[in-house]
């Protein structure tokens, strides 16, 4: 695993980072920290009272036009960092009392973080990704990772192709996730923290109720009860200059309609009231 000819992600760019190329994440050959905080928005579940860890990473190997974090996930941005440095950061956010080191779109930057994981942290270490992963990668990450906090954005093709281009998006992170699922097995319990298993996360668009309950039937068709927590996300709030319906929080309706399906589905997991949708919630990057 390294940046040269980097296929890291499934858009497999083949770009030599450590030439100067840049592929579609558009970041160098070293990882690029934008924010590194004590987060206590996470789940509960992973949060606790010390809160997560939380080191987001520049760039994204996604582009969704609706992204919360777009003021750093569009491009290059963050403070360049070496494998020492990223080490130090994972330590001082442990001293600070966290419960976990909860690593933001990770991917594109995997040849430094993985050797910094090195020797084990005393915490869970959590991969929060966007889904679309390649296989392979996730792979090299087997042994290092307790948590994986993956999305499943849509099962819709068209929909993923509009808004992050990545038509083949549905497949794709299916494949991720079952991966992810059989690295660290069903979700285990340690009182009311979760420290292994994959937490899946999804989130409502407003005027795709139908694509949420695709995705939802899939997980409830792949995965026995217990084996995976559903972390059904209410919190779509709009960015930027976006047509109808993503110019608007989704409705009541939508909320209900997509969490009676998920009991439906007899998945497990977290839901978020409405109100979540407020920029507040928003890091300050």
């Amino acid at each position: 695993m390294d940046y040269v000819n980097c296929k890291l992600c499934p858009r497999a760019c083949g770009a030599d980072r450590t030439r100067g190329e840049r592929g579609f994440c558009r970041c160098p050959d070293t990882a690029l920290v934008a924010k590194a905080m004590v987060h206590k928005w996470e789940e509960p579940a992973l949060a606790g009272a010390g809160g997560s860890g939380t080191v987001f990473f520049g760039g994204c190997t996604l582009g969704c036009r609706y992204c919360q974090n777009a003021a750093i996930s569009g491009g290059p941005v963050g403070k360049a960092m070496d494998s020492a440095g990223l080490r130090a950061v994972f330590e001082d956010l442990i001293s600070q009392g966290t419960e976990n080191i909860d690593l933001v779109t990770p991917t594109h930057f995997l040849p430094t973080i993985l050797p910094a994981l090195r020797p084990r942290l005393p915490v869970s270490v959590v991969c929060n990704c966007g889904g679309y992963e390649r296989v392979e990668t996730l792979r090299e990450l087997e042994g290092a990772v307790d948590i994986y906090l993956p999305d499943l954005k849509y099962a819709d093709a068209v929909l993923a192709k509009g808004l992050s281009g990545a038509e083949d998006y549905f497949p794709v992170a299916c494949a991720a996730i079952r991966e992810m699922v059989r690295q660290t097995g069903p979700v285990r319990w340690e009182g009311d923290r979760v420290k292994r298993g994959t937490i899946v996360r999804h989130l409502i668009l407003p005027g795709h109720v139908e694509n949420s309950l695709r995705v939802l039937d899939w997980l409830g068709e792949t995965f026995a009860p217990g084996e995976i927590l559903v972390s059904l996300m209410s919190q779509y709030t709009p960015m930027g200059n976006l047509p109808a319906p993503l110019d608007r929080p989704i409705t009541a309706q939508e909320h209900d309609a997509v969490l009676s399906w998920m009991y439906l589905n007899d998945l497990q997991g977290f839901t978020q009231e409405r109100g979540a949708a407020d920029r507040g919630f928003i890091p300050d990057f």
